[in-house]
């Protein structure tokens, strides 16, 4: 069932100034939020667009949808879906290869972390459900009742990095035998109790970790971004700036190879001239790399979520 949004769980868009700033809007141009959210961003950027301008914004989230509804600018388009399918969209609505700038603010939003009844939070206690969409994939609870141990401890390992994995998909099979972990509390309270406790105060929560990457893999939130950027040099302007903010190393480290991988030609010896010659002139370079950003003083003290982020910006050549 979709829920309906609380005003109580507000949202801060990262980096609003330096996305406007790096776009390099055009009064007339076509730009994409890949990722509306809460509409920050695309807000942001009407206000710099002309009476021709047009932006089209991408969410799956239902409760997001709705917002975007209220949303009646005539030169804003919402687009119910996943940014994996960009290709798809820009080829139906005419405006591949028109594109001028495109922007994807990756992750999850503050009220669907602070939001109990989405089961994003360790902190609020609520269904284990971690789901962007509920009519797509599994719940997380139902995912960790299903799933072997070994997948969950790569899962854990993976997406989390988490030192303990192997301990805690240990126990999440364990518990689930006795009784079915439904709630985000009762996880977050089997990870706690399972991780060694350390001398050292730590810095983030104990299930910090493992919440991202049953996160991450039950949205699957690498795999949509793989697609997405092995398609977004196929819709863009000649010219045009992609500006990608991620949350975390996996995130970023994906985005990061992507522009260098299109920025740069391959490695070659020097020694190896005449054939380093050869790749150069089959290699096709498509981007600049432009820039990366990470929020100042002031904004993470307005906004501690923001401490985090990386945005890459790259221009289409």
């Amino acid at each position: 069932m979709e829920q309906k949004i609380n005003k109580k769980y507000s949202h801060i868009a990262v980096m609003k100034k330096e996305i406007i700033k790096y776009l390099k809007i055009k009064k007339n141009g076509i730009y994409v939020d890949a990722t509306f959210g809460y509409g920050g961003h695309t807000k942001e950027i009407l206000k710099k667009l002309g009476k021709n301008g047009k932006i089209y914004a991408i969410d799956k989230d239902p409760e997001i949808k709705k917002e975007a509804e209220k949303i009646t600018d005539p030169r804003f388009y919402f687009i119910y879906g996943s940014f994996s399918k960009i290709y798809n969209y820009a080829t139906k609505l005419g405006i591949k290869k028109k594109i001028d700038g495109i922007l994807f603010d990756l992750g999850v939003s503050s009220p669907q972390l602070d939001n109990p009844k989405r089961g994003f939070s360790f902190i609020n206690d609520g269904p284990l459900d971690m789901r962007m969409n509920q009519k797509n994939y599994i719940s997380a609870s139902k995912w960790l009742r299903k799933e072997k141990e070994k997948k969950i401890f790569i899962i854990l390992k993976k997406y989390g990095e988490e030192r303990y994995a192997k301990k805690i998909a240990r126990a999440i099979k364990k518990q689930n035998k006795k009784k079915i972990i439904t709630r985000t509390n009762e996880l977050a309270n089997l990870i706690c109790s399972t991780i060694p406790k350390s001398k050292k105060k730590r810095k983030k929560h104990p299930a910090t970790r493992s919440f991202q990457a049953i996160r991450i893999h039950v949205n699957q939130e690498l795999k949509e971004l793989d697609i997405a950027l092995k398609n977004i040099l196929d819709v863009m302007n000649k010219k045009s700036r992609i500006l990608i903010i991620s949350f975390h190393s996996l995130e970023d480290k994906k985005v990061k190879n992507f522009i260098l991988n299109n920025s740069t030609y391959n490695n070659i010896p020097k020694k190896l001239s005449i054939l380093e010659n050869n790749l150069q002139k089959q290699k096709k370079i498509r981007l600049k790399n432009i820039k990366k950003i990470s929020p100042n003083k002031n904004e993470i003290k307005k906004n501690p979520r923001s401490r985090s982020a990386i945005l890459r910006v790259s221009e289409t050549l």
